[in-house]
């Protein structure tokens, strides 16, 4: 599926340029033999898979954007992955989780009680995206997961994708070229991740209707609910292209 066609001569150009910005990080690091996970890892000492790096996450108050690295997969390819969030309630329009009955539990109502309700208000968090990184320290695979992967407060996929246009982070913690990559990142590639957001969506919605009685969003047999291989010199190549043509 070609994610770019029916998109404007500007939203190509803003794609490009954020793109550009993605590659040309990539290269300065590759240039100083480093990359953009061992920026990242710099300081915080020995590696341990599952453990959050930085150690609590890196977050914007201004912009409600997070985001934090781990690692669990080892499938080979794969050194870690980040995990990129969005906290709603510092957003300026009102988001609220989706109305949600629990198989044998019933409706929440407002506080979090551990293993029943989810976060609201102030601690609400919205999974966006995960970026899979190689060993190289490069992405390769733009990913979405169930929602007790993250223990995220479950927002409807046009909420989340409304949310996506609003990722910014304004500090330089813990590294300013990889917080900017990031930001890139989400631009490069919106609309695969907008995508990957509604197949998320469709994942859950035929669990449920396979299993009615349980509840899919804490199905623990289903973790990633859709994936995508990327990679950004392709497609800074095919947005050129695109222009050019």
């Amino acid at each position: 599926m070609n994610m770019m066609s029916g998109l404007g001569r500007p939203r190509l150009q803003t794609m490009l340029s954020a793109g550009q910005d993605a590659l040309r990080i990539q290269q300065e690091l590759a240039g100083q033999r480093t990359n953009l996970v061992a920026e990242l890892l710099r300081d915080e000492g020995e590696f341990f898979e599952h453990e959050h790096y930085p150690d609590g996450d890196v977050f914007d108050p201004m912009t409600g954007a997070q985001y934090y690295y781990h690692a669990h997969r080892g499938d080979g390819r794969e050194h870690g992955h980040f995990h990129v969030f969005m906290r709603p309630h510092h957003l300026p329009e009102s988001f609220e989780p989706v109305r949600h009955t629990r198989p044998g539990v019933g409706r929440c109502a407002g506080e979090r009680k551990v293993g029943r309700c989810w976060p609201r208000g102030d601690a609400a968090l919205a999974h966006i995206v995960g970026i899979s990184m190689d060993n190289y320290g490069l992405p390769v695979r733009l990913f979405t997961v169930n929602r007790w992967v993250t223990d995220e407060s479950w927002f409807s996929a046009r909420d989340v994708i409304a949310m996506l246009d609003r990722f910014d982070l304004r500090h330089g913690y813990p590294s300013s070229g990889l917080n900017r990559w990031m930001v890139s990142i989400l631009r490069l590639f919106q609309p695969e991740i907008a995508e990957l957001i509604r197949r998320r969506d469709a994942a859950i919605e035929a669990r449920a209707k396979a299993n009615p009685r349980a509840d899919a969003l804490e199905d623990r047999s289903l973790e990633v609910t859709a994936s995508i291989d990327i990679s950004v010199e392709r497609r800074v190549r095919q947005l050129r292209r695109s222009l050019n043509g």
